[in-house]
């Protein structure tokens, strides 16, 4: 056993946090268990910064969250935070996602852009570029 973990001590890299820092939540999915929102891979994986209140024992975090995510239990492992290193306006807030109850973002189409059909032999294929009412911005669609 002792070999074996020495092996995977290897591809780890061991996370420390003081008390006051600003972290990352992960919110990605994992197994296939869909968790804050849909399946997709422009979903943001990391919200926060939250910010670190208490170390409980060696490897556990208690964190400052919000009233938004009063459904998740505020101490956490260490495998599920990321230091944050951006500033706090560059930051994914989660009070700017807009989420249910089940944490599924929703995001709603604003106006429409354009409209194109494209031809494929016999049939026609309607196009529409769609603005979303999203926190990344106008750009996006």
């Amino acid at each position: 056993r002792d070999r074996q973990k020495s092996y995977a001590d290897l591809k780890r890299k061991p996370m420390k946090f003081q008390v006051g820092d600003k972290v990352m939540l992960k919110v990605s999915p994992w197994k296939r268990v869909v968790r804050f929102g849909k399946w997709g891979k422009l979903n943001p994986r990391y919200v926060g910064p939250f910010k670190v209140l208490e170390r409980i024992g060696d490897v556990a975090y208690k964190l400052d969250l919000p009233k938004e995510l009063s459904r998740v239990h505020n101490t956490l492992h260490v495998s599920n935070l990321k230091k944050c290193h951006a500033d706090e306006p560059l930051a994914v807030l989660l009070d700017g996602l807009p989420l249910d109850d089940k944490f599924h973002f929703v995001e709603m189409p604003v106006e429409i852009i354009d409209r194109e059909v494209k031809r494929l032999k016999q049939s026609r294929i309607p196009l529409v570029k769609v603005r979303w009412n999203s926190k990344r911005g106008p750009e996006f669609t």
